[in-house]
């Protein structure tokens, strides 16, 4: 994929709209095109967490690791979804799993060297903080919701 069109999926996913120019091309220079196999794990809750996501082609489900038993499967994501946040915030462990439902093309994000950015620009890390903190809400949203409608304990809402 060339540089301008990373640069391109970058700025049409809904999730970096509003981004500056420059902020754009940051992300598209520490971002990397990969494939992911069906059925292969993107990340897995509690490894470190040092990069991040966006779905170009694919399905992958976000997912909560049981003490005994499957899995729960909190979200679907198709194109144009970001994927992982806990690249930003100590302790830098992932709070999930995702994994590939289907065969998926995603660029991947060097969490670590846009982080140093954040650190180092005040602006550009305020502009990404807004747009993962509501990716933050949005899963926690999903994984409560599905907690609940899995496991309907009585006297919670």
């Amino acid at each position: 994929m060339a540089d301008k069109d990373i640069h391109e999926a970058i700025a049409t996913a809904e999730r970096f709209q509003g981004l500056s120019d420059e902020a754009l091309d940051h992300l598209a220079d520490h971002a990397r095109e990969r494939n992911i196999e069906s059925g292969d794990c993107l990340f897995r809750h509690g490894e470190s967490a040092r990069n991040f996501f966006l779905l170009l082609e694919g399905r992958v489900s976000i997912e909560v690791p049981a003490v005994s038993g499957p899995t729960l499967t909190v979200q679907h994501l198709g194109p144009g979804k970001v994927l992982g946040w806990s690249w930003l915030l100590p302790p830098f462990r992932w709070s999930f799993n995702a994994r590939a439902e289907q065969d998926c093309r995603v660029l991947e994000f060097d969490g670590r060297a846009i982080l140093e950015r954040c650190e180092a620009d005040p602006a550009f890390g305020y502009a990404l903080i807004k747009q993962f903190s509501a990716l933050m809400a949005e899963r926690l949203d999903a994984a409560h919701r599905k907690m609940m409608d899995q496991w309907s304990p009585p006297g919670f809402a």
